[in-house]
């Protein structure tokens, strides 16, 4: 009963991004003087209808879209209260108002998740976790992270989204910067063998500013030699702070030819000083014990951001943002190769990861965090409505705006035979795309994907 609580949800939620987009279309068009014959909620047969002045209000029975049909939208009318015969200001305000919309419920729902939070992450290194890479690659502690592969970071958001999009990188095993992350990461194995279940609070503690007091000192090695020395004289007294015996050989540091990495430039300020950070190495490991897949892990702290009402709404705001440019920066991947088609999603696989996502935190944390991740997956869903809804593509209402500005600008409306060609060239290739995304995400559910 609970996953079927939440799959409602999600399906309500869903809805109302449709209904506040088309929603947007409509208050516009009523405060223009537009006539407006439907407003529908869900796709094909209706479900039921009432008709309210001019216009039939219908809900249908696919809950997978919404239309707010005008008079003379798609075809001349000389009703003078017809979309087309409309001044054209007002036409261009009624084409973005679904958009806008699908924005500010964007902020709404951006602003419902933050609000149960404590506090909210900086972008502000704090200290690093005892298996660190990037802590002898170049960053320190107290730097904030302004830039990472030439990705500007200014939320938590931002930082997610760019580090999460890196490539993995085959690099020299032999580089100095390998050398010293082993080292560091030798220690922390050499940590967890050393604690067991007599180890005191102090002795753990004490054994993890010993490596973080480990990692400083690699960072600022200028040889494989003194790496070695300073893994050495550590590998024992991690051996003393527990009150075990020396090793009666340190280990060498195993070299291989390559090594997988996710590596990237980082722009830092340090202070007053902005700091350009090359080659910097995030921990990376495998999968599982079974799966060589290459795998990345934040392997440091941030500072958190105390939670006063002003921090509440310029986080609500600049992430927002963030969630907007992530979804510019997606398009962008597309168009560079760096995404491909099987990492887009539509009803079907949205759908999926919605009831994933959900299923994972309702049996970690509980229902009503559950909730909470169904309503930030409906956030950046609005909010990428919002934004890919404004390209400049035939059939999207980007599309339109952009047979308007042609209006605007030439004093002249393009021809609607030729503008209703290109609105079905542009709606048949994405309903293809839609079809073949459908496709594939229903081949995964069956292939366990």
């Amino acid at each position: 009963m609970t996953t079927i609580a939440l799959i409602l949800i999600a399906v309500a939620l869903f809805e109302l991004i449709i209904f506040i987009h088309e929603g947007g279309h409509f208050i516009a068009a009523k405060k223009s003087g537009v006539q407006v014959n439907e407003f529908a909620l869900g796709m094909g047969p209706k479900i039921f209808s009432f008709k309210r002045g001019e216009t039939t209000y219908s809900l249908r029975l696919f809950p997978i879209g919404g239309f707010c049909a005008m008079e003379g939208e798609d075809e001349d009318s000389e009703n003078p209260r017809s979309f087309n015969n409309a001044k054209i200001w007002k036409r261009m305000i009624i084409i973005i108002a679904g958009a806008f919309m699908n924005i500010v419920l964007g902020l709404v729902l951006m602003l419902i998740t933050l609000l149960p939070q404590e506090n909210f992450a900086s972008t502000t290194v704090s200290q690093f976790s005892v298996s660190s890479f990037s802590a002898v690659t170049g960053l320190q502690p107290g730097d904030k992270i302004v830039e990472i592969n030439d990705y500007a970071v200014n939320t938590s958001t931002d930082f997610s989204f760019a580090l999460f999009t890196l490539p993995v990188s085959e690099v020299d095993g032999s580089e100095l910067s390998i050398y010293k992350e082993d080292c560091s990461f030798d220690l922390y194995v050499r940590a967890t063998e050393l604690a067991d279940e007599n180890t005191t609070e102090e002795q753990n503690t004490a054994l993890i500013k010993a490596i973080q007091s480990a990692q400083a000192e690699l960072a600022a090695a200028e040889s494989k030699e003194s790496a070695y020395a300073i893994f050495s004289a550590y590998y024992n007294d991690l051996a003393d702070i527990v009150g075990k015996p020396h090793a009666e050989t340190i280990p060498e540091i195993e070299e291989r030819e390559t090594r997988q990495r996710y590596r990237t430039d980082m722009t830092v300020m340090r202070g007053d000083e902005k700091v350009e950070l090359k080659d910097v190495d995030l921990l990376t490991l495998k999968k599982s014990a079974d799966d060589d897949t290459p795998q990345l892990q934040i392997d440091f702290y941030i500072e958190p951001i105390e939670k006063t009402f002003g921090t509440v709404i310029e986080q609500t705001f600049s992430s927002t943002v963030s969630v907007v440019r992530m979804v510019w920066g997606s398009l962008i991947g597309l168009l560079k190769g760096q995404f491909s088609l099987n990492d887009m999603s539509g009803p079907v696989g949205i759908a999926s990861a919605i009831t994933e996502v959900a299923g994972e935190s309702l049996r970690t944390s509980g229902f009503g965090s559950a909730v909470s991740s169904i309503v930030y997956i409906m956030m950046v869903i609005t909010i990428n409505l919002g934004v890919v809804n404004m390209l400049p593509f035939p059939a999207l209402d980007g599309g339109r705006f952009l047979m308007l500005l042609i209006e605007w600008i030439f004093r002249k409306p393009v021809p609607r035979k030729v503008e209703s060609v290109i609105n079905a060239v542009g709606l048949v290739l994405l309903l293809g795309l839609s079809a073949v995304i459908a496709v594939k995400d229903i081949w995964k559910l069956i292939a366990g994907g």
